[in-house]
């Protein structure tokens, strides 16, 4: 075949091409004019573009996808500032282990190493964030990079990839390549390592099961509740993974994280088992590695996780297992349990101390957020999704809601503000029959308050509710605990949020006491379009357990004593 027959297309239309060869279907983009070449290729294609209103905002709604399908969420932005606002939506996937893909369009090859405009090293800048980072300097291998991309995002411990496409790339022509889907390499547990696990659970007393996100599917969940119930474990979900197991069944005891319940704590710390699948046990889950304590912990580590390089790297286990979650309880299932569980009787005690642990107390204030969580989980079906980014405000949908079913929560374990609103849109997007509702502080709606605008413009009826209390209340909090009486820049003067919500074209209303949030969510439900709730609540009212005064009073009496 001679040169002149081979079809030819530009560095942009291969890019496209590429990813419609592996299944992508929307990408979530700030535009610029350093990839104006891809934004033509996508013109007019099968695969949506959702245009945000800033790039953390797109690259937050990419991670959320990446979650949602096991996939990676694909973002566009554009170099520099772009390519800085787009690193929080990076970070959180690193942290939180999420298959995504950001794009970057970059300074023409001609003209690097002068600072030119907008020039970044992306290598350098993204080299501690991203699983691989790299740029394609021609257009002939953008199929084989992206390929590459997509096999470095999905397999081992799930993370994100940073490609750079030098816009004079973008238009380049090369021979048109595209290459076959990739789909995740599993390895599975071997038979010397069921052995072994099944010797553990036979010699254990007080064993329990922790799961975490980290390459979990819906499979994966039921497969575990099998191995669960044949063996009589408690099981209890890591910090922002509660959807991971479903919370209304009896042998689900809790979460273990932030706020944890006092008697789950003491279960963690007095077990001499742990069998932990797709969680690192980082800092958050263990208490600042407290409840499981490095090198070797005091309980019996069984750590199952798809990164081999997450095994021995903070922890000492007694048992290492190099693969996914779904593989390793799929391989558990066909254990044979002993008849007779010694630790059978504690069981039923666990889960009663974890129904009492989500009886809400009195707050201070007229809204009861308790009974808002109560409220929520009457009236949304079991497949609705619950988003949130992170303050004081998510300790109530952590400790009150029940997720009765895999991938209904999304929530970042790295902490970053801001992530509900751009998350929630990207699930709506994907689930458009499923209710999707997202939380926010008053501080975290409006770091990307302005995505409402994407809700919008893309018909995404997401219900929004605004937890306001006029301040950064978790910084607020521990101000208190460490400074009391001593308030410094986390106070905040705030808009009204449901006629901003109004402006932007969504329906608003606003809720001062318990009993007004009830019909507002029914109307949020029903009216077809974005909307939002914006809830007034005491400032007092910090925690589910403890309020402001008793905080600072209690940090007081310790600096006196």
């Amino acid at each position: 075949m001679n040169q002149e027959s081979i079809t030819r297309r530009t560095g942009a239309e291969i890019l496209v091409d590429s990813l419609a060869a592996q299944g992508v279907e929307r990408v979530f983009c700030v535009p610029g004019e350093s990839y104006l070449a891809v934004l033509d290729a996508l013109h007019g294609h099968d695969i949506e573009s959702v245009v945000c209103r800033q790039e953390g905002g797109a690259a937050m709604m990419a991670e959320a996808d990446g979650k949602m399908t096991g996939r990676p969420g694909i973002c566009f932005v554009t170099r520099g500032p772009g390519a800085t606002n787009a690193s929080a939506g990076v970070h959180i996937g690193y942290q939180d282990s999420t298959p995504m893909i950001l794009f970057i369009g970059q300074i023409a090859r001609e003209m690097r190493d002068r600072e030119a405009f907008q020039e970044i090293d992306y290598r350098r800048m993204f080299g501690e964030m991203a699983k691989w980072v790299a740029e394609i300097d021609s257009a002939d291998r953008v199929a084989e990079y992206v390929q590459r991309a997509f096999h470095t995002a999905m397999n081992g411990r799930p993370g994100p990839v940073v490609l750079a496409l030098p816009e004079d790339m973008l238009v380049d022509p090369a021979p048109a390549v595209t290459l076959p889907a990739i789909a995740r390499t599993e390895t599975a547990p071997t038979e010397d390592q069921m052995s072994r696990l099944a010797d553990l659970l036979a010699g254990a007393r007080r064993p329990m099961l922790l799961t975490g996100r980290a390459g979990w599917t819906a499979q994966a969940t039921a497969d575990a509740v099998a191995f669960a119930e044949a063996y009589e474990l408690p099981m209890a979900a890591t910090f922002r993974a509660q959807d991971t197991l479903p919370n209304d069944h009896v042998q689900y005891v809790g979460d273990v994280g932030i706020g944890i319940n006092p008697a789950l704590k003491a279960r963690v710390e007095a077990a001499d088992l742990l069998i932990v699948a797709g969680a690192r046990l980082g800092e958050i889950t263990t208490g600042g590695y407290d409840l499981v304590r490095p090198p070797i912990p005091a309980q019996k580590l069984v750590h199952i996780h798809s990164g081999a390089e997450e095994l021995g790297r903070v922890y000492a286990p007694e048992l290492a297992i190099n693969t996914s979650p779904g593989a390793f309880f799929k391989a558990a299932r066909e254990l044979y349990p002993p008849v007779y569980f010694p630790w059978g009787g504690s069981l039923a005690e666990a889960r009663a101390e974890y129904e009492a642990w989500q009886e809400p107390k009195p707050i201070p204030g007229d809204v009861q957020m308790g009974e808002v969580m109560a409220v929520l989980r009457e009236e949304l079906l079991p497949d609705a999704i619950i988003c949130n980014g992170a303050g004081n405000y998510a300790t109530w949908v952590h400790r009150f809601h029940r997720f009765r079913q895999w991938g209904t929560q999304l929530a970042p374990t790295s902490g970053s503000m801001g992530y509900g609103v751009p998350a929630a849109v990207s699930a709506k997007l994907r689930h458009p029959d499923r209710a999707v509702v997202a939380f926010a502080g008053d501080g975290c709606f409006l770091m990307t308050g302005q995505e409402l605008a994407t809700a919008v413009r893309h018909d995404a009826p997401v219900v929004f509710i605004v937890v306001d209390n006029a301040m950064y209340g978790t910084i607020r909090m521990h101000q208190e605990r460490e400074y009391p009486g001593r308030e410094s820049a986390t106070s905040l003067k705030n808009p009204d949020f449901a006629a901003l919500a109004r402006a932007y074209g969504a329906e608003a209303w606003t809720v001062t006491k318990t009993d007004a949030f009830r019909p507002a969510l029914h109307r949020a439900l029903a009216c077809g379009k974005p909307s939002l709730i914006h809830i007034h609540i005491d400032p007092e009212a910090i925690t589910p357990s403890q309020s402001m005064s008793q905080i600072r009073a209690a940090a007081e009496d310790r600096l006196k004593g």
